[in-house]
């Protein structure tokens, strides 16, 4: 008898792509029904979201610990940091070339006056609470250790398993008992987590319904310029410039993107990367990367290292100017591609975060009118899409270059998780051969 995991239909990147083209026939047919569903795609979230802050604990503390080391610490932190400024600032760059030799918003001619600023009062609101640069290192500091897992803020949560690894280490054998409960206690997460992805074509499904059939493609079409250059943008940096990383780093980008398609997919479909963050460590570990590699770069860059973010602000940012013919020098787009530098590191894994990243990058640099924001709002959620997956796929390949960079990838694993990977499709092949001539 066959397994039935080898079966096409039981593997979980088919049944999501179904629930998408479900999702996105429902919003299209009936609009006010999918504008409903949007409650399942928020409840597959918030089920992930609440084991994020213990795994990112586990994980950190029992990598940090099983390494022996604190200076190992420190040096994979300053690659990872190094490593996420170099790749935020050529998406930046290559956002702010495109958008200015596209020029979507040209033409448009829209009259800033006349926009009606209260559809983002809420986006301007929560901008305005962000606060300054010495605001966003002081609040990764918790107000008390539970607090941090409590709030879910994933740097406070880095912070307190970064510290308690090292103490761990420090105090040498005695703290294996410890390490070893922690350990076992992530294990039984994961299961947890295996669980909660059966849901996961519901949650996609949901999401894409919910896309279309509040904001219809009436919308796409409207701003189809943008929303097209963006897309291609994104796909650029990613073939281009992720490509060459992932080479560099030994797995080929089409081997990283069918290896990791089931995430790709509920990414798109759930316009959020948090929802994958515990999959996504388990196959990167399984992958080869030191477990505490894992643990500590792939949350860190969840906010240091949002390539599509980082596209979307420039390109964003200088279509509002576009649209509403608000001259800009070189110079006002070099300020404001130093202050993306900045605002960029703010943006979390979850949906809807790098538009207020946009509206707090707005609020301080008043050569663009904020009210401009109101233009995006129709298609952010289609563009959201494009950013949270470039994101996800920036991180994941980040994780790899710097296990790799650092001697800590096992290049023997990978073959072997390959090679698998290879004879499973070719298993599933041959079991739809067999099915389709009988």
């Amino acid at each position: 008898m066959e397994n039935s995991k080898s079966r096409w239909y039981s593997q979980l990147y088919v049944q999501v792509l179904i629930g998408i083209v479900i999702g996105a026939a429902i919003g299209y047919l009936q609009p006010q029904f999918g504008a409903k569903l949007q409650p399942f795609a928020d409840g597959f979230i918030k089920l992930i979201k609440m084991l994020l802050a213990p795994i990112i604990f586990g994980t950190v503390v029992v990598g940090i610990a099983k390494m022996g080391s604190i200076k190992e610490v420190g040096r994979i932190g300053v690659k990872a940091l190094l490593y996420f400024e170099i790749l935020s600032t050529i998406a930046l760059v290559i956002g702010l070339i495109v958008v200015n030799l596209v020029k979507p918003g040209e033409g448009m001619n829209i009259n800033a006056g006349t926009l009606d600023g209260s559809a983002i009062s809420k986006y301007s609101q929560a901008a305005s609470e962000q606060g300054g640069t010495i605001d966003f290192f002081l609040n990764i500091i918790p107000h008390t250790f539970l607090g941090a897992f409590s709030n879910g803020v994933m740097l406070q949560v880095i912070l307190l398993s970064v510290l308690m690894g090292v103490a761990l280490v420090q105090m040498g054998e005695t703290s294996k008992p410890l390490i070893n409960t922690i350990d076992l206690f992530l294990q039984g997460l994961f299961k947890i987590v295996a669980m909660v992805m059966r849901l996961a074509p519901l949650g996609a499904g949901a999401g894409m319904a919910f896309t279309i059939g509040k904001y219809g493609i009436g919308t796409l079409l409207s701003l189809g310029q943008l929303l097209v250059a963006l897309y291609v943008t994104t796909l650029i940096f990613i073939v281009v410039v992720l490509g060459a990383v992932a080479r560099w780093s030994g797995m080929p980008l089409m081997l990283f993107l069918r290896y990791f398609k089931d995430e790709i997919l509920i990414t798109l479909g759930t316009c959020s990367t948090e929802a994958v963050l515990p999959r996504m460590m388990v196959k990167l570990e399984k992958l080869g990367c030191k477990k505490s590699v894992v643990g500590m770069v792939l949350p860190t860059g969840y906010t240091f290292n949002a390539d599509g973010t980082c596209i979307y602000l420039t390109m964003a940012a200088i279509f509002i100017a576009q649209a509403t013919n608000t001259p800009l020098t070189f110079m006002d787009q070099m300020i404001l591609l130093g202050v993306f530098l900045l605002t960029s590191k703010g943006s979390a894994g979850v949906a809807g975060a790098g538009f207020v990243t946009l509206a707090a990058t707005l609020t301080t640099i008043h050569s663009i009118p904020l009210v401009g924001l109101v233009l995006l709002l129709g298609i952010d959620r289609f563009l959201n899409e494009a950013r949270a997956v470039t994101n996800l796929i920036g991180n994941g390949i980040g994780t790899l270059a710097i296990a790799k960079w650092d001697n800590s990838f096992d290049v023997a694993a990978c073959e072997r998780e390959i090679a698998a990977m290879k004879h499973e499709k070719a298993s599933r092949k041959a079991l739809m051969a067999r099915e389709s001539k009988s």
